[in-house]
């Protein structure tokens, strides 16, 4: 199956999951969301547990700060196949681009996105609690989108590259700046 090509900002989001674990051994996941034309990190939450309705309120809050893509490529996983993400992309008028099972080649930007992820900030973090986690995580979007320059973008940091290459037209006010 052809995958349409991404080259506008905010058409289309790739989302998935990594897990890790605290210091002592207890499980935490992460959701990860990029905008797959200018690489940009747009969200990533962290939780015990991340269900369904996390994922559909994650996709809220991002609609409120961006609007939402035509597009969010995503796997088989059953927190995208739920009812409550099929509901929130109906109402939203997104589609759910479901990659072929076993072809991880078919979310492309959200696959790397997640090894550069895990490489540099999981692996190098020890996290005493949840709420450790989820501050230094955090911190993660901000120096990956505006201070790491990535070779697919033109050597640009993310957000260098949404700047120079969004379509004021589609984008909500707060996307602009």
């Amino acid at each position: 199956m052809e995958r349409p090509e991404v080259s506008t900002v905010n058409a289309c989001w790739g989302m998935d999951f990594v897990a890790d674990q605290l210091f002592n051994g207890q499980k935490i996941r992460a959701l990860t969301v990029v905008d797959n034309s200018s690489r940009e990190s747009l969200a990533i939450t962290v939780d015990y547990a991340l269900k369904a309705g996390d994922v559909a309120a994650t996709m809220s809050h991002l609609k409120a700060l961006r609007g939402t893509p035509k597009r969010i490529q995503v796997d088989n996983g059953s927190e995208f196949i739920s009812p409550a993400l099929d509901h929130w992309a109906y109402e939203n008028g997104v589609i759910l681009d479901f990659s072929r099972r076993g072809k991880p080649t078919d979310n492309p930007f959200i696959e790397p996105f997640n090894s550069s992820f895990r490489d540099e900030y999981l692996n190098v973090h020890w996290f005493l609690s949840l709420d450790d986690a989820r501050e230094k995580i955090e911190r993660r979007p901000r120096d990956y989108n505006d201070f790491r320059p990535h070779s697919s973008p033109g050597v640009l940091t993310p957000r260098e590259f949404r700047l120079a290459h969004l379509d004021a037209e589609n984008l909500p006010p707060k996307v602009l700046g």
